[in-house]
């Protein structure tokens, strides 16, 4: 496997790594250390850029209007995207663009019409119900939710937990059981609209990230028209689960870029921090918390970059997804953590963005599957049918 970059990769890097530095940790200097949005005008400017540069919208297929990119250029990119205080929720604030509930692109002519096209356009926002309070690890079973035919509807009864931005969105992908005998093979996704009778948010619930909330969801006797299913009946966990196993590589790519700038802060201030007459880079276990992060950062990008080019080339990779999203997480955790230590009471403070990266990163072991759950996958793909 070649590591090099190519001309054109080299290029967008260069380009990405400019716009973090002149465009995003500037406006940073003046923002609340836990903001995750710029001023409207400044969101605005940055977006125009990135469309002039032409990668507004990473994550859309060409055919919708977004850059023609393979997933390893875009790994790339999202390694470059984060090496800021907010990069690692909010990468460059969102003025790349996204695909929004990427799960649309599978939908139906009229569905795109009324979902999929005015979210791109910015004119609608949706949210992704799948976790629930029974569970979130292994969705397919813990689904508890149930959607029951009635003629021309479905009748949806249930609840959903950790839900990001129901409480803004127009409309949302909510995953209900429609065959309680088959397991995952029984979940079906319906495209609800938040107006519906019946649709509530009951709480929202406030976790380590001091700028966001997830929110908890309640269905009551909601009627969704079954032309509002996304694929097929009893058919939606599919759909669900091989958008998440390529998601888990720009998220795994996120944690890299995170770990490199906290990385480069360090190695920028040991040599000039002294005690006991001498800079801290002449320090052994210095040295070697330095030499631990440039490990740990190197693994996780190749372990990341391989699982990209499996799926690049149609490969099966859901495997490396799984190990690219379980060694970037914990790794940049301890990389972070290192970094505090370094820094001493600075490495605390909100002068400086690790504490925010700390409980953000602490969080990224948990979400779009625990570390537990991406061993589980692993060992499943290893043994196979051996595995009970």
């Amino acid at each position: 496997m070649d590591l090099n970059l190519t001309t054109e990769q080299d290029m967008l890097v260069g380009m990405v790594r400019r716009f973090v530095k002149e465009e995003i940790l500037p406006l940073e200097l003046n923002l609340d250390p836990d903001a995750d949005e710029l001023a409207p005008t400044d969101k605005a400017r940055l977006i125009e850029k990135t469309k002039a540069m032409g990668l507004y919208g990473l994550d859309i297929p060409p055919v919708y209007g977004g850059p023609d990119i393979d997933l390893v250029t875009r790994t790339l990119l999202a390694v470059e995207m984060s090496q800021h205080r907010a990069g690692l929720y909010a990468p460059c604030y969102g003025t790349f663009g996204g695909a929004g509930l990427a799960q649309l692109f599978e939908a139906t002519e009229a569905q795109k019409e009324r979902y999929l096209y005015p979210a791109l356009r910015g004119e609608k926002k949706g949210f992704f119900g799948l976790s629930e309070p029974s569970g979130g690890s292994d969705p397919a079973r813990a689904i508890q939710t149930k959607a029951q035919r009635d003629g021309d509807h479905y009748i949806i009864n249930g609840g959903k937990l950790w839900i990001s931005g129901a409480d803004r969105a127009d409309f949302g992908l909510v995953f209900a059981r429609t065959d309680a005998d088959k397991g995952r093979n029984g979940v079906t996704c319906f495209i609800v609209d938040t107006d519906t009778p019946g649709f509530h948010v009951r709480r929202v619930v406030h976790t380590l990230r001091s700028a966001h909330y997830a929110t908890e969801l309640q269905f009551e006797d909601m009627r969704v028209p079954a032309d509002n299913i996304l694929g097929e009946v009893n058919r939606g966990f599919a759909i669900a689960n091989d958008r998440l196993t390529r998601q888990r590589i720009p998220y795994a790519a996120g944690c890299i870029g995170v770990a490199i700038k906290a990385q480069a802060l360090a190695l920028d201030y040991v040599p000039q921090r002294e005690t006991f007459g001498a800079p801290l880079s002449t320090r052994q276990s210095i040295q070697w918390m330095l030499v631990d992060n440039e490990m740990d950062i190197k693994q996780s990008l190749w372990i990341t970059l391989e699982a990209a080019a499996k799926a690049d080339r149609g490969e099966g990779f859901r495997k490396e997804a799984a190990m690219a999203k379980l060694v970037a997480t914990e790794a940049g955790g301890r990389v972070v953590d290192r970094c505090m230590q370094m820094f001493g009471g600075l490495g605390v403070a909100k002068d400086l963005p690790f504490e925010r990266w700390f409980r953000e990163m602490r969080i990224r072991r948990i979400g779009e599957g625990p570390s537990e759950v991406q061993r589980h996958v692993i060992a499943r793909e290893l043994l196979g049918a051996s595995l009970r």
